[in-house]
C-alpha cells in the first residue's frame, strides 16, 4: 500500500464502459473518483472483491465517491459480469491496455508455476481536481474496500 506522497495529477483519458456510456475522467462531478484494477471477469478473487464494492457502495456515494471497475475483458463480458453480481456501478473496459499501461498496472505474475503478464491488483483515488490522492497495489481482497472507505472518512 504506497500513499501518494503529494496529490499528482492524473492524464485525462477516456474508455468504453458499460451500459454503452464513455468514461471521461476530466469533469467528473464526484468529489472521488475510485478506480479498482482487477484480473478478470468471472475469477474468485474478482467477483469477492466486486461484490465487496457492490455492498459499500452506498457508503462510497454518502461520501461523495464513485466506483468504477477496469479489466482488459470485453465490454460483453462486462456486462455479463456486472449483471450477474447486481453491480450498481460501471465497469470500464481496456483490451488494448492503455488504462492500465498509464496506471501502471501491467505485471508479471507466477499462475501454476508459469510467468504470465497480468493486471496487478490495484486501486486509485482520484479528487475532483484529477490529482492521485491515494493508491493501492498488489491489493489482498480481504478487508480491502473497508482500508478505501477509511480513507475517504478521513479526508477533510
Amino acid at each position: 500500500m504506497a500513499e501518494s506522497p503529494t496529490a499528482a495529477p492524473v492524464a485525462n483519458f477516456s474508455a468504453p464502459m458499460t451500459n454503452g456510456l464513455t468514461f471521461e475522467l476530466s469533469g467528473r462531478p464526484a468529489r472521488y473518483t475510485v478506480l479498482y484494477f482487477y484480473p478478470k471477469d468471472n475469477t474468485p478473487g474478482c467477483t469477492t472483491e466486486s461484490i465487496s464494492f457492490r455492498e459499500a457502495h452506498p457508503e462510497f456515494q454518502g461520501l461523495g465517491a464513485e466506483i468504477y471497475g477496469i479489466s482488459r475483458d470485453s465490454l460483453r463480458s462486462h456486462e455479463n459480469f456486472k449483471s450477474k453480481l447486481g453491480l450498481p456501478f460501471e465497469l470500464i473496459s481496456d483490451p488494448d491496455e492503455l488504462v492500465c499501461t498509464q496506471f501502471n498496472v501491467m505485471k508479471m505474475k507466477n499462475m501454476y508455476g508459469k510467468q504470465v503478464r497480468g493486471v496487478e491488483r490495484s486501486t486509485f483515488v482520484i479528487d475532483a481536481h484529477g490529482k492521485l490522492v491515494k493508491e493501492w497495489r498488489g491489493v489482498k481482497v480481504n478487508d480491502h474496500v473497508a482500508e478505501v472507505l477509511e480513507f475517504l472518512k478521513s479526508q477533510p
